[in-house]
């Protein structure tokens, strides 16, 4: 059976050769990323419901020189599901430029968690999108759990999840065991404005130094194309709330993008119109991902 008979291939990120206009600070990191492949190697999960191309370590250490990026975070992708032998291979072949991020069964050993702190995992991906019972809310029992898990680690836990439909996010997460990073703005679509509940109450997180937030993916939260000016009230209620708590990433290779493909030269320059502070930028690329993703000071 071929393997996109089950789940369609989506589109590949734009290959033109283009760096921005902006230039990125020395220690400058790219907090959300993909590697995904090469297939051959490292199998997608049948459950999957998407087929990416090939997007390598090869391929994104040549985009991070291109932009002139000298790090980068890897996120574990969906397609993967628990097994992150992709995402630590890359890890592995170069500690001092990459972290990660990976998606755990919750049955997982410690032995098996210290092995992943090891290797430059500082945080876990928990993707509450599709299987949150909206009935019920979050499951906050699960997430405390897993939590505690890794709280003594050091880690963080990441949240994929629609911000507009928990107005009661603040209270939800204002006792948290570990710091909270949420993706994406906290995902919600540019529709529902800033002064929805659900994301007031991850401003209020944010404020209370209670969560972090990836300037990344606004194509995937507005119905525009580049550059995606319904999300620049969110850009600015996020600084406003606390510069110190953010960061940004390219959210490369743009898994299951259905509109225009952006570049990722204009991605780095939507962030120089966003934050035109250098100092602020500087704080954003640098001094926020290496606090929270335990880099090496850039000598």
């Amino acid at each position: 059976m071929n393997s996109t008979d089950f789940a369609p291939l989506c589109q590949a990120p734009d290959p033109e050769i283009r760096s921005p206009k902006i230039e990125f600070p020395a220690g400058a990191v790219d907090c959300h990323a993909h590697v995904c492949g090469p297939a051959d190697d490292f199998p997608y999960a049948k459950e999957r419901i998407y087929t990416p191309p090939d997007a390598t370590l090869t391929q994104y250490r040549s985009l991070l020189a291109m932009l002139g990026i000298d790090r980068g975070v890897l996120v574990q992708p969906s397609v993967y599901g628990t097994d992150n032998r992709a995402m630590l291979a890359a890890l592995t072949s170069y500690p001092n430029q990459f972290r990660g991020v990976a998606v755990i069964d919750p049955n997982i050993s410690n032995t098996e968690l210290e092995a992943m702190h090891q290797a430059g995992v500082r945080g876990i991906r928990c993707n509450v999108v599709d299987v949150a019972d909206k009935s019920s809310g979050l499951p906050t029992a699960q997430l405390t759990a897993l939590a505690k898990r890794i709280q003594p680690l050091g880690w963080h836990l990441e949240l994929l999840v629609h911000v507009n439909e928990y107005p009661d996010l603040a209270n939800i997460f204002g006792d948290f065991p570990v710091d909270l990073v949420f993706g994406h703005f906290g995902y919600s679509h540019a529709k529902h404005g800033v002064q929805d509940k659900g994301f007031q109450g991850l401003l209020e997180l944010l404020r209370n130094n209670k969560a972090w937030v990836k300037m990344t993916g606004p194509y995937r939260i507005c119905d525009g194309n580049f550059p995606y000016l319904d999300m620049r009230p969110f850009s600015d209620a996020v600084i406003k709330a606390n510069p110190s708590r953010l960061i940004w990433g390219s959210d490369w290779p743009h898994v299951m993008v259905k509109k225009q493909m952006p570049h990722d030269a204009d991605l780095c320059d939507l962030l120089g119109e966003w934050v035109q502070d250098e100092n602020l930028r500087n704080s954003i690329l640098v001094d926020n991902p290496c606090m929270l993703y335990d880099f090496p000071a850039i000598n």
